[in-house]
């Protein structure tokens, strides 16, 4: 049995990947296709404990960004290995909610750990995964913020909580992994219309996957 497709989606807060996604599940699904949906942090029992970790530690209780990165890591190995790479060998095409691009951006970047280190724990977390497709929902950061919180009521969790200039830096860092890596990343301007972002996301996945799907 051929591999199956993974397709990942990345942006900073705000930025619409969880409608996106369920969009593009559904659209593979009409057409046919298997399609399995996932989530970083999280994906498998073990992962989602590690995300209510990450996403909702006691009040006043801090995170280092080295506690936290390896925190995303551990979560990260364990959704490759029970999830991830068993669906892909069973022909599925796999849509996940953030992987290692975020990584890179919230904790190599805005956390500053710098790259080596970083890029290094990727790699040993995935384990070979790589997507075949990543598209980053681009938004500017201000308004990506206010979406979030409209959406959520006002309520944020630890990683929705920092200054704008943190989500800034996470955007850039978003666009730069894109210039890097043009072959895999595409970047799609959500700022308009939802129906108008969900378009630009269709043609770029027939655009860059065609020959596979």
């Amino acid at each position: 049995m051929a591999r199956g497709i993974f397709i990942t989606f990345e942006g900073s807060e705000g930025c619409g990947k969880s409608s996106h996604i369920k969009s593009l599940a559904e659209y593979f699904k009409s057409a046919g296709k298997s399609c399995v949906v996932t989530r970083e942090p999280g994906g498998t029992p073990l992962s989602e404990r590690i995300r209510n970790i990450l996403l909702h530690a006691s009040d006043g209780e801090k995170i280092s960004p080295k506690a936290e990165i390896l925190l995303f890591a551990a979560a990260r190995a364990q959704h490759v290995e029970e999830l991830i790479k068993p669906a892909l060998a069973a022909g599925n095409i796999v849509i996940s909610d953030r992987f290692y691009d975020s990584t890179s951006a919230y904790q190599g970047v805005a956390r500053n750990l710098g790259s080596d280190s970083v890029e290094w724990l990727n790699s040993f977390a995935a384990a070979g995964a790589t997507p075949d497709l990543t598209i980053v929902l681009d938004v500017p950061a201000e308004l990506g913020l206010a979406r979030a919180k409209s959406r959520d009521c006002g309520a944020v969790d630890r990683m929705g909580a920092e200054e704008l200039s943190f989500y800034e830096s996470v955007r850039g860092a978003f666009l730069k992994l894109a210039a890097l890596n043009p072959g895999r990343i595409a970047v799609v301007d959500s700022s308009g219309a939802k129906e108008d972002t969900f378009e630009k996301i269709l043609q770029a996945v027939k655009g860059r996957l065609d020959g596979r799907l």
